[in-house]
């Protein structure tokens, strides 16, 4: 499955990353630290990729305007949503 198809598709990505925060969890990785790279991952995806559909939309466009604790928190509640559909 390609990126593209990933993040197209709201649900893909939902069940995409919580199979990887589970992978990381299992490697031992703390939820802090799954948080911070949710952040850089969330940077990333701000800097170089257009959302392809409404879902992604409305989360860039409040990353967007978020300040840098308040990206944070989005982070930290992707991961548990991502966690809660893997």
């Amino acid at each position: 499955m390609s990126t593209e198809t990933v993040v197209k598709n709201f649900d893909t990505w939902k069940s995409f990353l919580g199979e990887r925060v589970i992978q990381a969890e299992k490697m031992g990785m703390s939820e802090e630290t799954i948080s911070k790279l949710a952040f850089e991952i969330g940077e990333f995806l701000d800097k170089k990729v257009d959302p392809g559909n409404y879902s992604n939309r409305a989360i860039k466009e409040l990353w967007d305007v978020g300040t840098d604790d308040e990206k944070h928190t989005i982070a930290s509640l992707m991961v548990k949503l991502a966690k809660k559909n893997a």
